[in-house]
C-alpha cells in the first residue's frame, strides 16, 4: 500500500499547470521598430525588405540591446556569421559590415576605423538600391566563411533584449 509523501497534496488542490504562449517574433521585432522617430520606423522597415529580399535564406537575428537595435543576416544562428546588420539608435539608422575592414571599397564608402566593423549611414533604405553599395553587400556576402543555403527560407530570431536601453527617440 502506498502512502502520500509529507508535502504532496491532493490532485484537485494543485493548482493547474498554465500553458506558456509561444511569443510571436514578427510582433515582438514591431514593438521594437515602433519605438523609433516615424522616419527611422520607415527606413529601417524599408531596409529590411530590401535585405530579405537580397538574402531570403539568411537568419535574421535580432538584438534590442542598450545602445543600439540591431537585425543581422547571418549564414547561421551565430553572430560571428553575420554578413550585414541594420543597426539604429536614435540618432540614425545604419547598415553595419560585421566583417568591413576586410570588404573591398574602391569609393570609400565605409565608415569607421575599428578592426572589424565598418558601417554607412541609411538616409533612406533606397541607399541600399545604389549599384556601389549593392556591390559592398556582395562583397561581404562573398568574403562569408559559411555560405548562405542556395534554398529555403532564413528564420527570424529574437536573441536578446536588455532589461534597461537608451531613448529611441531623439529628445524634443
Amino acid at each position: 500500500m502506498r502512502t502520500k509523501s509529507a508535502g504532496a497534496k491532493p490532485a484537485e488542490a494543485r493548482p493547474a499547470q498554465t500553458k506558456k504562449r509561444a511569443i510571436d517574433p514578427e510582433a515582438q521585432l514591431k514593438s521594437f521598430v515602433a519605438k523609433f522617430d516615424p522616419g527611422h520606423q520607415i527606413i529601417i522597415r524599408g531596409a529590411r525588405k530590401i535585405l530579405r529580399r537580397r538574402f531570403p535564406t539568411a537568419n535574421e537575428l535580432v538584438y534590442d540591446n542598450y545602445n543600439f537595435f540591431v537585425i543581422g543576416y547571418c549564414s547561421t544562428e551565430r553572430p560571428s556569421d553575420c554578413i550585414v546588420s541594420i543597426a539604429a539608435a536614435a540618432n540614425g539608422v545604419g547598415l553595419s559590415f560585421y566583417y568591413g575592414a576586410t570588404v573591398p571599397d574602391p569609393q570609400k564608402l565605409l565608415l569607421g576605423s575599428g578592426g572589424q566593423n565598418r558601417f554607412i549611414r541609411l538616409e533612406s533604405a533606397q541607399v541600399l538600391e545604389r549599384p556601389e553599395v549593392k556591390a559592398l553587400i556582395t562583397a561581404a556576402a562573398d568574403q562569408g566563411k559559411n555560405p548562405l543555403a542556395k534554398t529555403g527560407a532564413g528564420k527570424l530570431i529574437i536573441r536578446s533584449i536588455a532589461a534597461k536601453q537608451k531613448p529611441r527617440r531623439k529628445k524634443e
